[in-house]
C-alpha cells in the first residue's frame, strides 16, 4: 500500500512539474512575442510611461480571455517596462473608481517603487469585455487625463495618448473619460487583515511609507517623478 502510494504521489509531482514547465514556456512565447512586436506598439521606442499603450495593443487583439490576463502580466503599468515571465506579484489596495472602497489585488511590476506610485495614484474600475471566448469582466487601473497638464513630463511621448487635451481613443483605452495603464489581479474588496499585511510588508508597507515621504523635486527612485506629473 505505502508503495502505491509513493508511486502515486511520484506520478502527480512529475505531472506538476511537466505543467508548470508548459506553463512557463507559453509565457515564454508571450514575452516574445510582445517583443517581436516592440515597434508596433512603441514606433519611437520610446516607452516611459506608456503601459497603456501595451494595454491598447493587447485589447485590440483576437485573444482569449487567459491569454489577456497572462500578455498583460508582462508589463508594467507604471514604467512601461517589460517584466520577466515567471515573477511574483505585489499585493496591494487602490481606490475603487466609484465608492472610494479600498480593493486589494495582485500587481506585476518591474521595481518596488512603482508599486508605490500605484497604490497613491490611480484607482480601479471592473468592466466587461468581449474576448475571443465570451464576455469577461477585468478590474483595470485608471489615471485621470495627463492631456491638459502644463508640465507633462518630457521624458514622455505625449502623442502615445493625446490629441490635443483629450485622450486619444485610437492610441489608448479609456474608460470613463480616465486612462487605463493596466490591471489589478485577483481584485477584491479588502478586509482588515488585507490592509494590516500590506502595510506591514517591507516593500507596501516599509519601503513605500519611506519613498512617499522624498518631495517630488527630490525624487529619484525607479521611474522618478515622472509617472507622479503623469498621474496626480
Amino acid at each position: 500500500m505505502k508503495f502505491i502510494l509513493k508511486i502515486t504521489l511520484i506520478y502527480f509531482l512529475l505531472i506538476s512539474l511537466s505543467f508548470s514547465e508548459t506553463n512557463f514556456q507559453q509565457k515564454k512565447f508571450y514575452y516574445e512575442n510582445l517583443v517581436k512586436n516592440w515597434t508596433k506598439i512603441f514606433p519611437d521606442s520610446n516607452r516611459n510611461a506608456a503601459g497603456p499603450r501595451f494595454f491598447k495593443y493587447l485589447i485590440d487583439q483576437d485573444l482569449t480571455y487567459e491569454e489577456f490576463i497572462e500578455y498583460n502580466k508582462l508589463y508594467c503599468p507604471v514604467s512601461g517596462s517589460l517584466i520577466n515571465p515567471g515573477e511574483k506579484p505585489d499585493f496591494i489596495f487602490v481606490k475603487e473608481l466609484r465608492t472610494q472602497k479600498n480593493i486589494c489585488g495582485e500587481l506585476y511590476r518591474c521595481c518596488w517603487p512603482c508599486s508605490c506610485d500605484l497604490m497613491n495614484y490611480t484607482k480601479v474600475k471592473k468592466i466587461k469585455h468581449k474576448f475571443k471566448d465570451g464576455p469577461k469582466t477585468i478590474d483595470v487601473l485608471l489615471i485621470d487625463n495627463p492631456c491638459t497638464k502644463k508640465d507633462f513630463p518630457k521624458e514622455v511621448n505625449r502623442n502615445y495618448f493625446c490629441n490635443g487635451q483629450k485622450l486619444n481613443k485610437e492610441e489608448v483605452y479609456v474608460v470613463d473619460s480616465k486612462l487605463v495603464i493596466g490591471i489589478l489581479y485577483e481584485a477584491r474588496k479588502c478586509q482588515k487583515a488585507d490592509i494590516k499585511k500590506i502595510e506591514s510588508n517591507e516593500i507596501t508597507g516599509k519601503f513605500c511609507a519611506f519613498k512617499n515621504d522624498i518631495p517630488l523635486e527630490e525624487m529619484n527612485i525607479g521611474m522618478g517623478d515622472i509617472f507622479i506629473k503623469m498621474a496626480r
